[in-house]
């Protein structure tokens, strides 16, 4: 996989994750809007009901604050979730390449020695065929002598 090809890949997990959060923000902006309308559904009861049953707004403004802050722990909480994920993938990204570095220089280093393995054989082969070159070279000289020598 070729460092470009491996880019590609990291960006589209990027931006999936993206798609991700961005899923995730809209959901909570969701729950966000669901919560100000329930409250705001249940400001216009309780003012109706104020003087009959002496509910204070300080008391329902205390009450939505308390909510509002679970709801802001609640997003940190995915937000500190969503930085782990992203780091996670960093570090296997770069072992991946790390895996691919290793694995191409074992590659190349087991090419390299079967060249030079194959590059031996081949000059082994080639000293063989010289010297049955010149051995038959010597024998025809000598057919040649003896055969010169009995005409």
């Amino acid at each position: 996989m070729s460092d470009e090809e491996l880019k590609r890949l990291l960006d589209m997990n990027a931006a999936e994750t993206r798609r991700h959060l961005d899923a995730a923000t809209e959901r909570i902006e969701g729950r966000f809007d669901r919560l100000e309308s329930k409250v705001d559904g249940l400001e216009s009861k309780f003012a109706g009901l104020e003087t009959k049953f002496d509910v204070s707004v300080e008391e329902m403004r205390r009450h939505f604050e308390v909510t509002a802050e679970d709801v802001k722990h609640q997003v940190r909480l995915v937000a500190e979730n969503v930085l782990m994920v992203d780091e996670k993938l960093v570090r296997e990204a770069s072992d991946i390449r790390d895996e691919m570095r290793t694995g191409f220089a074992n590659t190349q280093a087991m090419i390299k020695f079967s060249h030079d393995e194959l590059h031996r054989r081949v000059r082994a082969l080639e000293d063989s065929q010289r010297t049955v070159e010149q051995t038959v070279a010597d024998l025809q000289a000598r057919v040649d002598r003896l055969e010169g020598t009995t005409h």
